[in-house]
């Protein structure tokens, strides 16, 4: 299949120069002032950017932070001159979110590309309004014809890498944005809520990595104050804000926004935390999270203020958004012949077979937080993920795992395919009954890429239970490489309108494909 990247027209990119740049040029101390003081004179500003998320055929959802209280006003047009603009009132944003807002929007046209821009108003005198903050994003088609292309991957600042300057920040945000993707799905790892960020690291080969810091990022995270300052760590780069302003997200959560490989109920042995109880530190976190993302479960009643959602982009394609970690039960040996809870949680796993039997879109991605065959450990004697590396019959949390396989394939749903993030390589896993103990379910694949700012990591072993042949693989052979020795990592997905067929890049920093992988429509397994 030929492959061009569909790059903005000459429209869209005026439009963004323009805005983005300005929001480049903000000063950073002014950008990482841990809270707006209420005594600024002027008018309201937005130096964060403006994100939006969940983007549907019809819908999509507008965020931004201001620099004071504030109304958030939104505007919405098919042109960048803003001719016969719809207007959209937002909410009042104050100290109570951290003076962060999300505007809904509803009834937009289908595949279509709708720039918007976001302005803050003083609350007292409405005439005083900071100046607007452009961005663009393109609705989700109703025709199968017109195609999907989305980008994926996750890890943000981890194992001490953070912003540095002399690599120009998280560069790879500029080049996900050139490839002007529909979305882009963050597989978790949003941030480093325990991982400390210091001025200087030494690396292995004498060199210096320098890194921007601010006050929230010096400790590890517990209070809400100081999980807002993690959020808020990431949108002080550049890249990353133009990123936010061009290119919408669909994003989850996984172990490192709290800390590293929590589950609910867990006391803490760790004498860096004050707070050992994780339920605390995970409510806040949550908090910090809706705060700081347009996740349209977290900020619609219906939603419940749960992170797993079907977010449906047209005809082709449905992503189903886990969330393995709030409802997992505790880290263990993984031996339990009877495990009802696993890492999705009884509930979570009926919603999930329900949603993909009901679901109509020619492909089915399962966006995961965590691989499945892969064994990431948790300490001498426990694991973390799925897998346990007993390579025998289904136990712990594969038991779940076992179940929601055997579902798809006895109810013949087609066009599943998995993705995650999580172990700080890329890979590629297919999984088939044929070398498999347990049997019972259609063959699949699974794709790993990451870290995008943060540290690389050996490949994990496998387990056999469901049968992973590793097709592919990039990792280091030493821990911890940091993004200044290897390039990042990120994956592609292109789904052809004609042809239906699904196409899966693996791609490094600097432009280069690993690994492609063009899967075929209309199967139970492939």
């Amino acid at each position: 299949m030929s492959y061009a990247p569909r790059f903005p027209s000459p429209a869209r990119r005026s439009v963004l120069r323009g805005s983005l740049a300005a929001s480049a040029a903000l000063a950073l101390p002014a950008v990482g002032a841990a809270s707006p003081a209420f005594a600024l004179s002027g008018r309201p500003r937005a130096p964060w950017g403006v994100q939006v998320g969940d983007v549907t055929s019809s819908s999509a959802l507008v965020w931004v932070r201001s620099d004071r209280p504030a109304r958030m006003i939104v505007e919405t047009s098919a042109t960048e001159s803003f001719r016969r603009a719809r207007t959209w009132h937002g909410p009042l944003v104050g100290s109570g979110t951290d003076f962060t807002g999300t505007t809904p929007l509803y009834g937009l046209p289908p595949g279509e590309q709708v720039h918007y821009r976001v302005t803050l108003a003083d609350p007292h005198d409405p005439r005083r309004t900071g100046e607007p903050v452009h961005g663009t994003f393109r609705t989700a088609p109703a025709r199968r014809r017109d195609g999907v292309r989305f980008l994926w991957s996750g890890d943000i600042a981890g194992q001490g890498w953070g912003i540095n300057p002399d690599i120009g920040g998280y560069a790879v945000y500029d080049e996900m944005r050139r490839l002007d993707p529909d979305f882009f799905l963050c597989s978790g790892d949003n941030i480093y809520a325990d991982g400390v960020i210091e001025p200087s690291v030494t690396l292995p080969d004498g060199r210096v990595w320098r890194n921007v810091t601010t006050e929230e990022k010096a400790k590890v995270a517990e209070t809400l104050a100081e999980y807002r300052g993690n959020f808020r760590y990431n949108l002080l780069d550049h890249n990353l804000r133009e990123f936010n302003a061009q290119v919408p997200s669909i994003v989850q959560w996984d172990d490192h926004e709290v800390r590293n490989n929590w589950y609910p109920g867990q006391i803490l042995d760790d004498a860096r935390y004050t707070e050992k109880n994780v339920d605390v530190l995970a409510a806040r976190s949550m908090r910090a999270f809706r705060e700081y993302f347009p996740v349209s479960t977290l900020h619609s009643a219906s939603g419940e203020g749960r992170m797993h959602r079907v977010v449906r982009h047209g005809p082709l394609l449905d992503v189903f958004v886990l969330d393995m970690r709030s409802f997992r039960n505790a880290n263990s040996p993984g031996r339990q012949p009877d495990d009802t809870t696993g890492i999705l949680g009884a509930e979570q796993l009926r919603w999930l077979k329900h949603e993909l039997s009901r679901s109509r879109a020619v492909w089915k991605v399962i966006a995961a937080d965590m691989p499945l065959g892969l064994v990431v450990t948790d300490g001498a004697t426990d694991f973390e993920a799925v897998a346990q590396g007993d390579p025998g019959a289904p136990l712990g949390r594969e038991l779940q795992i076992a179940e929601l396989l055997r579902y798809i394939k006895h109810r013949r749903i087609t066009g599943t395919l998995w993705l995650t993030a999580d172990v700080h390589y890329t890979s590629a896993q297919h999984y088939e009954p044929e070398r498999a103990v347990f049997k019972d379910f259609a063959p699949f694949w699974e794709f790993v890429s990451g870290p995008l700012a943060a540290g690389q990591f050996q490949a994990n072993a496998l387990d056999a239970t469901f049968g992973p042949d590793r097709v592919f693989v990039r990792a280091p052979d030493r821990a911890n490489v940091s993004p200044m020795e290897s390039p990042q990592y990120f994956g592609e997905v292109d789904i052809d309108g004609d042809s239906g067929e699904l196409t899966v890049r693996l791609r490094a920093q600097g432009g280069s494909v690993l690994f492609s992988k063009v899967l075929q429509p209309g199967r139970v397994g492939q």
